[in-house]
């Protein structure tokens, strides 16, 4: 009886620490200008503010999943070299990133319609040869639309597509419209300031999940999620902002979106809330009040801030879409009322640079309509038909069965 007792105590202990389990940090991301001549020395200064921010926010009870370095626009950095003095020196880079543990994002090849669409495929041909790097082109801003930007993006899936192992280079590129530059999160993370600044970004479809968990139904839940991941939200903006005090650098944000990682999912957090399959009525106002409760948290925000829905990095996800339970119709809905546009997304390799080009268009067109932030990863398979699965090899990412093109 006595072992009983103490037994029923050690899982009420244990109760509380479950229903506080901490989101990961995704990514703390610094934002530098680098110089050509100089670029290593710069490197190992900005690693040694970041591994001083990783440790602190370990030091907090964080699990910090990584570093990562957004430089200006690669167009900048390689300015005045050949192209293959250039593509040279962006694979040099990759390797740095590669042997110091570090993520880094090349920013946008193109942030207008004015710019060179010779960059784009300079950022492809970088991609494809590459294993850290990342990057992305501007299809919608202030300006409006870019349509020859949409054009070049259509371009580089294609070339990804066709000229990296297993189709896999597309899971390094974003074609991003209406997202502020300063994001933690990539391939779409750009700046083009005087950098020494940083943001982070979170890893918190867990939290979202206790949330629902403990509700009944829609009543409420946004409330309680926003109290839940606000607690946390509030305590890594304090450690963020000791360490800008500490450090010199600045803090630009926090991105709220809840970031899922296979088991980790948001999709299974939503069944929890709708109690139906992902995709059902219902899921719409799951996002919406999701989408309300991140926006309610009094933090500064950066990024997207917004429901994510990464079809391949969602294991919950990857199966409903082999299921044909989600189309890109519905993500495009989605993402009406929330999102980061179209995340993730496996697609036949048949699938024409005209076809992924409206794709895009429609990417762009719905972010300039409601001035939010959105993206397009698209991953069509090279030599792969619908009803055929994915092969990737990456660990972040889940394979899935491939739909017919809408």
């Amino acid at each position: 009886m006595r072992q009983f007792v103490s037994l029923i105590a050690v899982v009420f202990m244990m109760v509380p620490a479950l229903a506080q389990q901490k989101p990961t940090v995704r990514a703390i991301t610094a934002f530098v200008r680098l110089d050509r001549a100089q670029y290593q020395r710069e490197v190992r200064d900005t690693l040694a503010f970041l591994r001083r921010a990783k440790a602190a926010f370990e030091q907090r009870g964080y699990q910090v999943e990584s570093v990562r370095m957004t430089t200006q626009p690669f167009p900048d950095l390689v300015r005045g070299l050949k192209h293959d003095e250039a593509l040279a020196f962006l694979l040099s880079y990759d390797e740095l990133a590669q042997q110091e543990g570090f993520d880094t994002s090349l920013g946008p090849a193109m942030l207008s319609d004015a710019d060179d669409p010779g960059m784009a495929k300079l950022l492809a041909e970088a991609l494809a040869s590459a294993k850290v790097l990342e990057g992305s082109i501007i299809i919608a801003a202030g300006d409006g639309i870019h349509w020859k930007a949409i054009s070049a993006a259509a371009d580089v899936i294609k070339y990804l597509e066709a000229h990296s192992p297993h189709s896999q280079g597309n899971f390094n590129f974003a074609a991003t419209a209406m997202l502020p530059p300063l994001a933690p999160f990539y391939p779409g993370s750009y700046h083009t300031g005087a950098g020494h600044r940083f943001a982070i970004g979170l890893e918190s479809a867990n939290v979202v999940a206790e949330a629902f968990a403990s509700v009944s139904g829609f009543d409420g839940a946004a409330q309680e999620l926003t109290t839940r991941l606000g607690r946390f939200a509030q305590d890594i903006q304090s450690a963020a902002q000791t360490i800008a005090a500490q450090t010199g650098w600045s803090y630009a944000g926090l991105d709220l979106s809840p970031a899922p990682l296979k088991d980790v999912s948001i999709g299974a957090a939503i069944e929890k809330l709708t109690h139906a399959r992902f995709g059902s009525s219902g899921t719409m106002s799951a996002v919406a009040a999701i989408t309300a409760a991140l926006k309610a948290i009094p933090v500064k925000q950066a990024g997207y801030s917004g429901l994510m829905l990464p079809i391949l990095e969602d294991s919950l996800l990857a199966q409903r879409w082999s299921e044909g339970a989600i189309s890109i119709d519905a993500l495009l809905a989605y993402s009406a009322v929330c999102g980061t546009g179209l995340d993730t997304v496996p697609l036949p390799g048949e699938i024409t640079r005209e076809q992924l080009g409206r794709m895009l268009a429609d990417v762009a067109s719905l972010a300039r309509k409601w001035n939010k932030p959105l993206s397009a990863r698209l991953l069509p398979v090279a030599g792969k038909k619908p009803g055929e699965r994915t092969e990737f090899d990456d660990p972040f990412l889940v394979n899935s069965a491939l739909q017919p093109l809408p």
